[in-house]
């Protein structure tokens, strides 16, 4: 039987990541870790059932990657994020697509595109 999967998405700089990931969007850090001190970092980050692993290290994942995280309610997940006045990131409202979900789709700092979304009610 198969599990939940950890996506691994590409990172560039580590501030500017953690920033965007824990303070933006209130991801937790599960753990890190290094090599050695001056090594890539790799990253594990939860929010609720949300797992994710942010690597420096070449030839871990792609910049640009998707990704889409379930989310209870995207229009009021994307108010909280506007009202944060995030540096970098200003969502706009969460639209609704023809497949039957609200989904709003924020770039992380490394280009991954992240999609949140809730299935529309009929």
């Amino acid at each position: 039987m198969l599990g939940t999967p950890t996506p691994i998405l590409r990172s560039f700089d580590e501030r500017r990541a953690r920033r965007f990931y824990v303070a933006f969007l209130g991801f937790e850090v599960e753990f890190e870790h290094r090599f050695e001190p001056a090594a890539p970092l790799y990253m594990g980050l939860r929010s609720g059932a949300c797992r994710l692993h942010l690597s420096e290290h070449y030839g871990d994942g792609t910049p640009g990657s998707a990704l889409r995280i379930p989310v209870d309610d995207v229009r009021a997940f994307a108010k909280a994020l506007r009202e944060k006045n995030f540096e970098n990131s200003r969502p706009g409202e969460p639209q609704l697509q023809e497949w039957g979900s609200w989904e709003i789709t924020i770039p992380d700092p490394a280009g991954n595109r992240l999609t949140f979304y809730t299935e529309a009610e009929d």
